[in-house]
């Protein structure tokens, strides 16, 4: 008589994960991530205030709760993400904020007249823009912080923000967690935009949320302004020459090969448009020094104000 063989019953991932505190039940979920969206909405507008001079409204959308890598995946394109981790709270969050507000918060920090801001393209973010960016998470992260009070009172420690779209592939050797995705939106000029706390459950169930104390935050501050435009400033731009040709005939043209010769429009001093990003900067004069040809500078287009408002997006 042949013996059967007995296997081992397997285990439901989601009963598992109830049993060892990693995935809570609905309403449980739904009241913490309620109470770090209050806590946004009280203190992020304020935060941003002190630093900017800027007025966001910030409102709380809801929860949802899944495996983690799904909840990213479900943010959509025009995201940029953050890892962070909070020592004595958990080492997997991750931050996501819509470009929109980055966007739209650096034209106002550039000087931008709330009345001439428009809603922002559907783009993933300049380098100025994610330098800015780094800021930005560094607030949304700090609310975090005051909110759990972890043991310690440590400082959050985030990565460098990347795009949705450069997110490396989740490895498939490694569980998927399940966490809880606490929505915001953040509006700023008529223009709103969302950003996105991703938090695993098992350090959301053990959190007692706290409101932090008030302080202060009355005064305007201009370091965000001074700093983006330092920024700015120090950033390698390319910089494009065009020169304008004599003209042609279509016949001509459609004859031209290798080693022919157009000559240039101008008989006397050759005019150059600089321009950088299609934006027209300079009339310069073409010239040479030394083995090198070079511009000179003849005449600016455009204040300096507005090349570098342009040259950040």
């Amino acid at each position: 008589m042949n013996a059967q063989l007995k296997t081992k019953p397997v285990i439901d991932e989601a009963l598992l994960a109830k049993l060892t505190g990693r995935l809570g039940d609905k309403a449980t979920v739904e009241k913490l991530c309620a109470a770090f969206g209050d806590v946004y909405c009280e203190f992020l507008p304020d935060v941003i205030k002190s630093e900017t001079g800027l007025d966001v409204e910030v409102a709380y959308l809801g929860c949802h709760s899944g495996h983690r890598n799904d909840l990213i995946a479900d943010l959509g394109d025009s995201h940029t993400l953050v890892n962070a981790s909070l020592r004595n709270w958990s080492q997997d969050i991750t931050l996501a904020c819509g470009n929109g507000f980055i966007i739209t918060l650096m034209e106002h920090l550039l000087g931008a007249s709330p009345d001439t801001v428009e809603q922002p393209a559907d783009r993933i973010l300049s380098v100025i823009e994610l330098e800015l960016a780094v800021t930005v998470f560094e607030k949304i992260a700090n609310v975090l912080r005051s909110a759990v009070d972890a043991p310690g009172g440590f400082e959050p420690a985030l990565e460098l923000p990347h795009a949705i779209e450069d997110r490396p592939k989740p490895a498939e050797d490694k569980p998927d967690e399940f966490a809880a995705a606490i929505n915001m939106s953040i509006k700023l000029s008529g223009i709103t935009s969302e950003f996105a706390l991703i938090v695993p459950q098992s350090a959301l169930l053990k959190t007692t949320v706290t409101a932090p104390r008030a302080k202060n935050q009355s005064a305007k501050s201009s370091e965000w302004t001074d700093q983006i435009t330092e920024q700015v400033r120090r950033s390698q731009v390319t910089l494009d020459a065009k020169i304008r040709l004599q003209e042609l005939t279509l016949r001509t043209i459609s004859k031209l090969a290798a080693g022919d010769v157009i000559p240039f429009h101008d008989n006397g001093d050759v005019r150059v448009d600089v321009s950088a990003n299609g934006k027209e900067l300079y009339v310069c004069e073409f010239g040479r020094s030394g083995e090198n040809y070079t511009v000179r500078v003849k005449d600016t287009i455009n204040s300096d104000d507005d090349l570098i408002r342009h040259l950040m997006n």
